[in-house]
């Protein structure tokens, strides 16, 4: 019987603390960016992930070269960086700008210099979430947490603890200045991504790397 108890109490607790975990942030349409009156409420099947977007109709295929910004580190007050510190979004935006830059040069050929053939894009980090020490780990070893976890892998959720990056991409035509795609969105790993679980910033970096890939499907 006391067995019976203590299993139910600490089933209860991983159920709130899950919970919990789940709640996180949701970007919004942040006010600073320089897109943000064109941003609209997006209405696909996406929209968990990325609920705001703007987008022009373009011929992609005309691009063959981008230029991609220093990221920059969004200072508005809606930002959604809770306590993280000022070293840790350095760290994500100096591998942001890295990743984006190293994926896009697989469709595009890297450039610095405006032209009618040339993309120009503007990434802006708005947020983060770190992994929860200890307890983001255990729940990939813990019978409920795999449960939890398996469950937001099919359903393409954040697993429970897990950190997350926030971050608006902005898309121009570097010639004119005209803006052609613009989007806020959240990213992580899939839920049951073990690895990724492990180290304060790993998640935030596992969702840029999906982030990335997902840029370039959208510019083909």
């Amino acid at each position: 019987m006391l067995n019976n108890r203590l299993l139910h109490t600490s089933s209860a607790c991983v159920v709130l603390l899950m919970l919990s975990a789940c709640a996180g942030v949701q970007p919004v349409a942040y006010s600073s960016l320089a897109s943000s009156s064109q941003l609209k409420e997006n209405r696909d099947s996406d929209a968990a992930q990325t609920p705001f977007r703007y987008a022009a109709p373009v011929p992609w295929s005309r691009y063959t070269q981008v230029i991609v910004d220093p990221v920059a580190v969004y200072q508005g007050g809606d930002n959604q960086f809770g306590d993280l510190s000022d070293s840790d979004k350095d760290v994500l935006a100096a591998y942001m700008h890295k990743t984006f830059a190293d994926t896009l040069s697989k469709r595009f050929d890297l450039a610095t210099q405006p032209s009618p053939a040339t993309l120009r894009v503007k990434l802006t980090l708005t947020g983060a979430e770190k992994t929860t020490a200890v307890i983001g780990q255990a729940m990939h070893f813990d019978i409920a947490g795999n449960l939890y976890n398996g469950v937001q892998a099919i359903r393409g959720g954040k697993g429970a603890f897990s950190g997350s990056v926030s971050y608006a991409v902005e898309v121009y035509d570097s010639a004119s200045g005209r803006l052609l795609r613009a989007y806020v969105t959240k990213q992580y790993p899939n839920a049951m991504n073990l690895p990724a679980a492990f180290g304060s910033l790993s998640a935030a970096e596992t969702g840029i790397d999906k982030g990335a890939d997902a840029l370039v499907e959208q510019l083909r």
